[in-house]
Order: C-alpha cells, then sequence, then structure tokens
C-alpha cells in the first residue's frame, strides 16, 4: 500500500546523536525527546534547558524596540493632559486581540480611550481617511494602531493634516516609504535591534504594555497566546514564552470572555493545549469580522460580566455556525464549478487546469481563503477562490499554494490583467474584472506547468524522527509535553513508526468512518487511530509490515492512561496478501463479484484458470465494475509486463511456475487476494520409509495381477491411500525396479543402485506435492513466497534477464 503524501526524513548524523545522548543524560531526557531538541537547534544543556522551562526572565527589554521610547512618552502626555485617544485595530484574531490589550492597558492607565475596528466589506483594511475625518470631529488627539498601520503612508499624513498624532504598533513587513507617524514601533523595521522579528500584532502591544507598566503584565499573556497563535507566527523565542504563560493563564482564568467562550465551543479550560485555542477559540472570534463586525468580539473579551459575555459568546458560535454553512455552500458551487472544467477538458482532450480558479456571483470575500484552503487539501493544486460583484463584475479573492508554486510570483507575472494584488509564496489576494479570469486561469496554469516537477504535485510530510515501538510510551509522551505549546515553527512531532507488524484492524466511528488498528513490535502491543481511514480496512492484511507516521499522544478511559500513536499518513511497503481461502464460496462468483463491486481496487486483474472461466467471468466484470480485466495464465504468459496493482488469484493456480510468471509479469503490484477452495485434500507425497515398505511388500508379494493392483497393496499398506500406491508403483516401473509382463507386475533384477530422485514421475509428483504444500499452506509461509517469488523477478529485471 502506497502513502497518501511523499515522506521526507530529517537527516540525523552520529554527532547529532552524540549531542542528543549527553542531553539525555544531563537532563534526564528519554533519547526521543533529546534527538528532537537537538534536531530543533537546542544541541547544548543551557539552550535546552531554558527552551523546557523558560519564562518570564527571557522576555526580551521593550525599550530595545525603535520607537518605544517616543509611543511611551507620546501615551504617558496623554494620560497627563487627559487627551482623547482612539485604539485602531483590524478585524482577524490578531487584531482583535491587540485591541482587546491596548483596551486593558489604557484602562490601568485611566485614559479617556475608545476603539475602532473598519468593517471588513465596507472599508477593508487599515485605516482610511473617513474613519480619521470621524476620529478628528470627536476630538481624538492620538490614535495607538494595532496590528495596523505600517504601510498607511498617506492616511498618517492625512491625520497630520488633522491635527492626530499617530503611534504605530505593527508586525507586518514595512515598505520602502514608512508613513509620518509620531513613532512606529515594528521590530521588522530595517534598523530595529530587537533581538526577536516574529511577534504578532498583539505581541508587539505586549511589549508596549510592558514599557508603560515598567514590567511584563503576566496577567495579560492570555489574549497574547490567542493572538500570536490565531496568526500563525512562531511559537520560538519570546512567543514560546509568552503562548506558554498565556495557556496557563487561560487553564485557570476568571475572565467571562473566556470561559464564556470556551463553554460554547466544548473546550475544558483546565486541559487546554494551543490547538484548542488555533481550531476552538480562534475561529468564533474571526467569525465576528467575516460575517459582521470585529467589535463583537473585542466586547466578549473585554466583558467583566458573565452574563453578558455569555450572550456574546453564543452570538460568535451562531455565526462561526453560519460561515461554516456559507463556507460548505461556496465549497459545494465551487466543486461543482470544478467538475464541469474537468469534464469540459476531457471532452475536448486537453489537460485540466494546473490551477484552480474559481469565481462565483454573492461568494463570501471573507471566507474564500478558507474555501480555497479546503481545495488544497483535496486537491493539491494552487486554488484561488474569488466573489464576484455583479454590479461592477469585479472580483475580489484569496488564493492559497502548494510547495514550490510561488504565487506572488505568480501574481506579479499576471500582473497586467489584475486591478491590485499583494501576499506571499503560500497566500495571496487578488482583484481583477471577470472578464480577465479566463486568461487569468490559462497563464497562471502555464506557469505551474513550467515551474513544477511531477514529483511537486505530491504532497510532502516533513518528518522529525524514525522511531521503534521502545519509544511509544507513556513516559515518553509525558515528556514530550514539555516541548509544548506546539504551532509554527514548532510544530508537534511527526515520527515515523517502523519494525512493527498489523495485529488487527477495524473500521470505527459513525458510518465506519474512522480506522483503529493495533500493531506489536518488541513484545508490545499500541493501538494507532487514523481519522476519515476507515475505507483502508479491508486494504491491510493482517501481519502486514506497516509504516506509520503521525504523533504520540495519551488515551485517557475510564481512568486509565496509555499512549496511543494518531496517525497522518501509513503505508506497506510490500506486497499485501488477502486470503479468503478458508470463506465460504471463496470460488464463488457472487463472493467475487461483492468484493470487487466494494472495494477501491486500483488496475485489478482476476487470474482465472482456464478459458472454461472467462464467459462467467465476463458477466461478473460487468455486473462488479468495468475497470476489471479477466485473464488465464496463458493469456499472461503471452505477457512480459501488464500493469496490475491488485491481483484476484480465482480458482485453484494450476502449478507454481504459472502462478510465478504472473506475479513477475504484473507491474505495480501492490496485492494479491486469493480466492480458492483449499478443503479438497490432495494426496500427500510418500517418504522414503513408504518407498521402502512399498519395495519389501512387492518382494514378498510379487508376481501381481496388474488388474487391481492399487486397491489391493493398500490394502495391506496400512495409511497409504490407492493413488499414493499408484505414484510409487510408477516410480518403480521408470527406474526399472519392476516391469509388467503378460498382465502380472514382476519384480526386475535390480543391477545398479537407483536414486528415487532420478525418476521424473517421482520429480514432477514432488514438485506437485510442494505446490499444493504452498497454496495450502498457512498464511504467513504463503506470502512470503509470493513476495519472494516478485522480488526474485525484480532481480532478474534489473539485471537485463528477460523472463520467458
Amino acid at each position: 500500500m502506497q502513502s497518501k503524501t511523499r515522506w521526507s526524513l530529517a537527516s540525523f548524523d552520529l554527532e547529532a546523536e552524540a549531542r542528543a545522548a549527553g542531553l539525555a543524560r544531563s537532563l534526564s531526557l528519554s533519547p526521543l525527546v533529546a534527538r528532537l531538541l537537538v534536531q530543533r537547534g537546542y544541541d547544548r544543556v543551557e539552550s535546552a534547558r531554558q527552551f523546557l522551562n523558560g519564562g518570564i526572565e527571557c522576555l526580551h527589554d521593550p525599550f530595545l524596540l525603535k520607537g518605544m521610547n517616543e509611543a511611551v512618552t507620546r501615551i504617558r502626555a496623554a494620560v497627563q493632559r487627559g487627551e482623547r485617544v482612539r485604539i485602531y485595530g483590524d478585524y482577524d484574531c490578531d487584531g482583535v486581540s491587540s485591541t482587546t490589550l491596548m483596551s486593558y492597558l489604557f484602562t490601568r492607565l485611566e485614559l479617556n480611550f475608545d476603539y475602532y475596528i473598519p468593517h471588513r466589506t465596507l472599508e477593508g483594511y487599515g485605516l482610511n481617511k473617513a474613519a480619521l475625518r470621524a476620529a478628528a470631529d470627536s476630538g481624538i488627539t492620538l490614535i495607538v494602531t494595532v496590528d495596523t498601520g505600517i504601510s498607511a503612508v498617506e492616511e498618517i499624513a492625512y491625520a497630520n493634516e488633522l491635527g492626530i498624532d499617530i503611534v504605530v504598533t505593527d508586525h507586518h513587513e514595512p515598505p520602502h516609504q514608512l508613513p509620518e507617524a509620531y513613532a512606529i514601533v515594528n521590530p521588522k523595521q530595517e534598523d530595529c535591534g530587537y533581538p526577536f522579528k516574529g511577534l504578532a500584532g498583539v505581541g508587539v502591544a505586549f511589549k508596549l504594555a510592558q514599557a508603560l507598566l515598567d514590567e511584563p503584565p503576566i496577567e495579560w499573556t492570555d489574549v497574547v497566546a490567542l493572538g500570536t497563535i490565531a496568526d500563525l507566527m512562531p511559537l520560538k523565542d519570546e512567543n514560546r514564552v509568552l503562548v506558554r504563560l498565556g495557556l496557563e493563564q487561560l487553564r485557570q482564568t476568571e475572565k467571562p470572555g473566556f470561559r464564556a467562550l470556551a463553554e460554547v465551543g466544548g473546550i475544558e479550560l483546565a486541559s487546554l493545549v494551543s490547538s484548542n485555542v488555533a481550531f476552538g477559540m480562534a475561529p468564533r472570534i474571526n467569525a465576528a469580522g467575516r460575517l459582521e463586525h470585529a467589535q463583537q468580539a473585542v466586547a466578549l473579551l473585554t466583558s467583566t460580566d458573565h452574563e453578558s459575555a455569555a450572550a456574546s459568546a453564543i452570538s460568535l458560535d451562531a455565526l462561526n455556525r453560519q460561515r461554516q454553512l456559507i463556507v460548505e455552500t461556496i465549497v459545494q458551487e465551487a466543486q461543482e464549478m470544478w467538475m464541469a472544467k474537468c469534464k469540459a477538458a476531457a471532452e475536448a482532450g486537453v489537460p485540466e487546469p494546473s490551477v484552480i480558479v474559481l469565481a462565483g456571483e454573492g461568494w463570501n470575500v471573507g471566507v474564500v481563503g478558507i474555501v480555497a484552503s479546503k481545495f488544497i487539501e483535496k486537491y493539491y493544486k494552487p486554488t484561488l477562490i474569488l466573489g464576484i460583484d455583479t454590479v461592477t463584475g469585479k472580483s475580489k479573492g484569496s488564493a492559497r499554494s502548494i510547495e514550490g508554486y510561488d504565487l506572488h510570483a505568480a501574481l506579479t507575472e499576471c500582473d497586467a490583467l489584475l486591478d491590485h494584488y499583494g501576499g506571499h509564496q503560500a497566500a495571496a489576494g487578488m482583484t481583477l474584472h471577470r472578464d480577465n479570469l479566463e486568461a487569468f486561469e490559462a497563464q497562471l496554469s502555464g506557469l505551474a506547468d513550467s515551474w513544477l516537477t511531477e514529483e511537486d504535485w505530491i504532497p510532502k510530510t516533513m518528518i522529525d524522527l524514525s522511531c521503534k515501538m521502545e519509544d511509544a510510551t507513556l513516559r515518553v509522551r509525558e515528556q514530550l509535553a514539555h516541548l509544548e505549546p506546539f504551532g509554527i515553527g514548532n510544530e508537534a512531532p511527526k515520527l515515523l513508526l517502523t519494525g512493527v507488524t498489523l495485529a488487527d484492524r477495524k473500521a470505527m466511528g459513525k458510518e465506519s468512518k474512522h480506522l483503529k488498528l493495533s500493531i506489536s513490535g518488541q513484545g508490545k502491543l499500541l493501538d494507532a487511530i487514523s481519522f476519515g481511514s476507515g475505507h483502508l480496512t479491508e486494504h491491510l492484511s493482517h501481519g502486514a509490515a506497516i509504516e506509520l507516521v503521525g504523533e504520540l499522544s495519551v488515551n485517557e478511559w475510564n481512568g486509565q492512561r496509555k499512549a496511543q500513536f494518531m496517525v497522518n499518513d501509513l503505508r506497506v511497503p510490500h506486497i499485501q496478501v488477502f486470503d479468503k481461502r478458508g470463506d465460504a464460496g471463496s470460488e464463488s462468483l457472487p463472493s467475487l463479484r461483492k468484493q470487487l463491486a466494494a472495494g477501491s481496487y486500483k488496475v485489478p486483474i482476476v487470474l482465472v484458470p482456464s478459458e472454461a472461466w472467462l464467459e462467467a467471468a465476463a458477466q461478473t466484470s460487468q455486473e462488479a465494475r468495468a475497470d476489471v480485466s479477466f485473464m488465464t495464465y496463458d493469456a499472461f504468459m503471452q505477457q512480459q509486463k501488464i500493469s496490475c496493482s491488485h491481483l484476484f488469484v480465482f480458482g485453484r493456480p494450476p502449478s507454481a511456475e504459472k502462478l510465478s510468471y504472473v506475479l513477475a509479469a504484473c507491474e505495480g503490484l501492490e496485492a494479491v487476494h486469493l480466492h480458492y477452495d483449499t478443503s479438497q485434500a490432495r494426496p500427500a507425497f510418500p517418504t522414503r520409509e513408504q518407498f521402502g515398505d512399498m519395495y519389501k511388500l512387492l518382494r514378498r508379494e510379487c508376481p501381481l495381477d496388474e488388474e487391481g493392483i492399487s486397491k489391493q497393496l493398500a490394502s495391506k499398506l496400512s495409511g497409504t491411500g490407492e493413488s499414493t500406491i499408484t505414484l510409487m508403483l510408477k516410480v518403480f516401473t521408470e527406474l526399472e525396479f519392476i516391469h509388467m509382463e503378460e498382465g502380472q507386475v514382476k519384480l526386475s533384477p535390480v543391477t545398479v543402485k537407483r536414486e528415487l530422485s532420478h525418476s521424473a514421475e517421482y520429480r514432477d509428483a514432488q514438485r506437485i506435492a510442494e505446490w499444493n504444500e504452498i497454496i495450502s499452506a498457512p498464511i504467513k509461509r504463503l506470502t512470503d513466497w509470493i513476495i519472494k517469488e516478485v522480488q526474485n523477478s525484480l532481480l532478474h529485471l534489473n539485471e537485463g534477464v528477460v523472463i520467458s
């Protein structure tokens, strides 16, 4: 069985192994955890200890940020003068988190303030002149931006004309020309000496709070964790400390907003981890800005009243459900569009587009990025989803890409077709007229065809380390928890589990969608779960040597805790053999038809013993599935190579040589399915002792009448059947131990010693007996024989030997 993705295992040399061994000794770590630390750059005891245990002492001095002194001075002046101040934020989760934290801060500073977040659809991202005009009209003299402002050159110049000072706090890439703000705090400024550049917008806001309060406000790290995780910032350096502290705050929070958010999301705060924030809390916060207005989310996070917080959380949860329905609707409509494009391409005899570009009237531009991501998951092609304004014809959308296809570079190549665009390699946004969509798709697809190789179209899974069953323990998983929080830049370790065999498998869950495996190795058993893989149950053979990629986790049930493996991908590196020989009706066409109809087999061929089977088999093919081929052994013998991934051996094979040839001729063989009856006993091949006893009997009894001799001798040789007697008589006749004369069997004078193996009858019968033993053997032995035959054929081919 092939894996779904390309596996890329990170290298780990002897020097790294030695460093890991040193860490394991010094810090009392398991070898696996020590290797992971070395691989992630923490290969010295002090750096590893700081990574594992670092706290508030690891936070950097906020005044190392360029512009921090000026920002602090201006805000303190506003406090002293009683100025009206406005926080200007963004509508995504980082922007909401930043606005919330700045509200916490300004409340503590007793500033006269309010906050403003633009409407995603009506105003768009960032500062705008209408909002600035309104601020001036309401007496605002200072605006502090959060998660925005670094590119607002014209808008900030306009604010200066209005007499409003702007303090920018942002984390986005600065443009070549910076705005003339009163102060700019952004670690990515070219001449900023701050040691960590990966802060989220809320992280920059936190540093401003730290500077103004003369200490880090640890109690606000919960909202820092929310924004940092949601904005996919690297969980390294200062972010790691802030998020870890924030998760600790969330686990014990009394803030009404967070408690209400956890309740509607079904999140157990006491055991909360970063994934709960990413997939439970952040989507509900984001839903406000996507569908209505982000101020609802800020109101929730700044709430001091449990009742109002609960109402806000319920409202956000409803918006998130609405967002999910909108996404599902657009996905369905986009799916139908894509299928129609593929069908049209097939009918025209041209390849389907290499880049998916789909646009629909009325599609909500706030969610099209989510739709694009879902298409990437399903098709692994660069995808652009756009909503069309029916009045103007403008198409505005979002794009997501795959490794190797640089979206920003591709959009730059299509600049003549676009009104606006921006982004980076993996994600981007763009606006163009609907009349340009067809040419846009063609140009993007042409770039993909020229830039990407065949391998690039297969998704890649990056694997941290290979491990054995000895590493898959509860103790190791508990130590892995010290590497948390996991996220961008510090992903949950992906492990390749090898040296194990499949002890059992079954489908589980609603509609049997999921797969539960029991794997064995080193005398131990381990459960493994693969979500969405229930269809693989019938494609995995008992006893298969299986390789799994995934994460080590803990299963808690009825107060018991044990390690389990969460599977992302799997493969079986050898040909699998599925044994239906003992099943009732294993040689029946209905049984075969049922299996063919139920399974998703690539390039299946049914092997039948003779021409007499083909007519009935052809009927089965029509009733089961159209892509099944039925072939006899003789038909296979006419081929040197034939594409076949699943070979169904239907009916007892006639000989080892013929089945061996078929196995050698199958190209791309993944599995062999055995459908034949072994219940009919075949005569056992006689032992040398039986030959000896037979000859002694003949010496006593000869001459004997030829007619009925086998039955007569069988009655005198206990436990030896007539067919075995007949074989031995043929061997003795060929070796001239006996001869026929006038209707009688007589002894011949033996002048030379002859070995039984000199007889062709003996050798043929021995070969047939060995073959009968193989095809009736326990599945492990038969599987070993099939794998050996295929490997031998590959060796012959690699050596240039033609099989004939």
